[in-house]
């Protein structure tokens, strides 16, 4: 029995959307010799990071009138096990040891207030790697909708908060496990065997707390705080909730569903050939037809005004914000009917998005491109 859907059987491989090395294998559609969107195949670092995304048990379908399934001892849906919470409970302490978090507070241009620095470690709930190899690493949690904590990105910043290395949570216990001579946690197991691992957003959990406000979309949860830290969490229903989808190419439809009925803004990292806005755009065109009573746009903010070099860098807009004094971005009475904007002339424009609380949502067409109906 042949499938329409099976891995490539060429030698390229792609970078894993979990572990971010090149050692992933996406799946390809038989009949139209097409790849699958990019979530889709499995990554050959077995026990190093173990991701797969099954075209059949995600209930992939390409032609929306027809479906395709392997035969049902296959097809049964695995079991899914998630973080445990007291995992994530005991990330969540050491900041004075955090770089990410210390930065923030001491070795930006910038730095910026306590009471700033604690709502975002509380609303996202950052935490900390103290011990092991990854020590003074930041921890930010990819928590659904539903409270499960379905992976924890583990992060090293240098002292510009520039990314040493990445990793995910398991792979860091295992190694501070083995460091002691003692057993693995049993859930690793379990979780490693999990089809696909970064499946929600940064953020999502926010949803019920905030459950009408516009929504920006970054690729990395580290800007989606930096969004956060400028803009502010939401104080009314137009301001901004900064969400992250994990890297550039894990934006996907079975992700942006639960933002179904919002307005979305995606603001893609820049890229040397502007594929990353190229792909990003194409997908909101999809999703806009997928979701109904949802917008999707994308800001063209960073492709307008970066330089060669900012391209050739992958600069994001954290990159830009992070030059800016972020309390000429906070709203207050003496600004309120006045456009909060860098004195920097030259690149003016990348910033004209005014603080979230003096937008209104009808301003923004100015500053994104709309997609075709």
């Amino acid at each position: 029995m042949s499938f329409r859907y099976s891995y490539d059987k060429t030698s390229k491989k792609f970078v894993c959307p979990c572990c971010e090395k090149k050692r992933f294998v996406r799946y390809i559609d038989e009949e139209t010799k097409e790849y699958l969107p990019s979530e889709y195949g499995a990554c050959d670092r077995i026990d190093k990071c173990g991701y797969k995304c099954n075209p059949y048990t995600d209930k992939y379908q390409g032609d929306r009138n027809q479906s395709y399934y392997l035969p049902n001892k296959i097809h049964s849906s695995p079991s899914i096990t998630n973080i445990p919470d007291d995992v994530l409970k005991n990330t969540l302490k050491d900041y004075n040891v955090n770089r990410f978090i210390q930065n923030l507070k001491h070795n930006i241009k910038y730095p910026f207030d306590e009471d700033s620095i604690n709502e975002v470690i509380e609303k996202y709930l950052l935490g900390t790697i103290s011990k092991g190899y990854m020590s003074g690493s930041v921890c930010f949690p990819f928590i659904n909708i539903r409270g499960k904590v379905r992976a924890i990105q583990v992060k090293q910043f240098d002292d510009d908060n520039k990314t040493i290395r990445t990793n995910s949570i398991p792979y860091v216990i295992k190694g501070l496990y083995k460091e002691v001579n003692i057993n693995t946690p049993s859930w690793i197991e379990k979780y490693n065997k999990n089809e696909s691992k970064f499946d929600c957003l940064f953020g999502e959990h926010l949803l019920s707390k905030y459950p009408n406000n516009p929504i920006a979309l970054v690729e990395a949860p580290k800007s989606a705080v930096y969004g956060s830290l400028y803009y502010g969490f939401p104080k009314d229903d137009k301001q901004l909730l900064w969400f992250a989808v994990y890297n550039l190419s894990s934006l996907s439809l079975a992700k942006v569903r639960v933002l179904k009925g919002r307005d979305v803004i995606l603001f893609p990292d820049l890229s040397s050939t502007g594929n990353a806005y190229s792909q990003w755009s194409e997908k909101a065109k999809k999703f806009q037809i997928e979701l109904e009573d949802t917008t999707f746009s994308v800001s063209n903010l960073l492709e307008e005004n970066a330089t060669e070099e900012q391209r050739l860098n992958g600069l994001d807009i954290a990159d830009f914000l992070i030059n800016f004094d972020w309390r000429d971005f906070q709203p207050s009475e003496s600004i309120k009917d006045v456009d909060v904007l860098p004195s920097d002339k030259s690149i003016t424009k990348v910033y004209s998005l005014k603080p979230a609380e003096q937008s209104n949502p009808d301003e923004w067409h100015w500053c994104r491109d709309e997609l075709d109906d």
